[in-house]
């Protein structure tokens, strides 16, 4: 993921923002057993036979390893096109029942010149995926870089009409939501009212966008990570800290994926999110290889 990216990170203050009194109105304060889901950006790396997967599998076994090793996926190849029924049969009888597929919301929806002129897809797109059956997590619509305030009555009616269809988190990236006190009160407020997670997304570049918010009792999150660079390991350890604060006060759901360049050192990022989240949340069913015991060509120090 090319947002938000930037070619140094030693100065960037990673520290997160301050938990905000608003979440207190969307959690209730009653400790729950966190359900945590935690995986990479997509499953179909050659790079990672004899690494990640067994030595010798066909591309076809790509997923089906993945998902013994990580419990979720954000799953952006329905982005690109909204899969027929039988693409999903095969993907969701390819997984434990225990996994979480995110597919992400189609593009010809998110990045329509209204969403309202998308509708037709977008029922298609929540027929399909229902095919998943309990494989099905929290969907997640992406909107464009210039998707702004002036925009969000277009929002509002997307999420009075399929916000109760489909598990969904959204993800914003204009600024003005950010700068905007006003805009961003009204955008968390639409989000909150519809039930509506909004994604927190954690990049170099763009501090305002990992604004901490909630807007409902689950929440996604995207990691970008930076080839491994040491802040990777202290933020991680930040974020598995305010989980369980969350939990501790009534979230319910935490979708936490995991993207570094090119995709070819998620597997090692999330090894280690998911032992740091087995420390902080104990009761959490997640899922992950051992990072104590990376593949050869990887080194401890990675992880110190």
């Amino acid at each position: 993921m090319d947002f938000g990216k930037l070619p140094s990170v030693d100065a960037v203050d990673f520290s997160l923002p301050p938990d905000l009194p608003e979440n207190a109105e969307v959690l209730d304060g009653i400790p729950r057993r966190v359900r945590v889901y935690a995986g990479a950006t997509g499953y179909h790396m050659k790079a990672w036979v004899g690494r990640w997967y067994p030595s010798g599998t066909p591309e076809r076994r790509f997923l089906a390893c993945y998902s013994r090793l990580f419990n979720s996926i954000e799953f952006n190849a329905t982005y690109y096109r909204i899969p027929d029924v039988a693409a999903v049969a095969r993907w969701r009888e390819a997984v434990p029942e225990d996994f979480r597929f995110c597919p992400k919301v189609p593009q010809v929806v998110s990045h329509a010149t209204r969403l309202t002129d998308a509708y037709a897809s977008m029922e298609q797109f929540c027929e399909v995926v229902w095919g998943l059956g309990n494989r099905l997590g929290c969907c997640f619509m992406q909107l464009p870089p210039h998707f702004g305030p002036q925009r969000l009555e277009d929002l509002a009616a997307f999420l009075a009409a399929f916000a109760s269809k489909i598990p969904l988190a959204v993800e914003v990236r204009h600024p003005a939501f950010f700068a905007d006190a006003e805009a961003g009160r009204a955008l968390f407020s639409l989000l909150r009212q519809c039930r509506t997670a909004a994604v927190i997304t954690d990049v170099a570049g763009r501090r305002d966008v990992c604004h901490g918010r909630l807007t409902a009792r689950r929440t996604l999150i995207r990691f970008v990570g930076n080839a491994l660079h040491p802040t990777d390991f202290s933020r991680t350890r930040a974020w598995a800290e305010r989980l369980a604060y969350w939990a501790n006060n009534g979230l319910e759901e935490v979708y936490f994926f995991g993207h570094e360049p090119d995709n070819l050192l998620a597997p090692e990022l999330l090894a280690f999110c998911v032992e740091v989240f087995r420390q902080y949340l104990p009761e959490a069913q997640l899922r992950g290889p051992d990072f104590r015991t990376p593949p050869p060509s990887q080194q401890m120090t990675l992880f110190k």
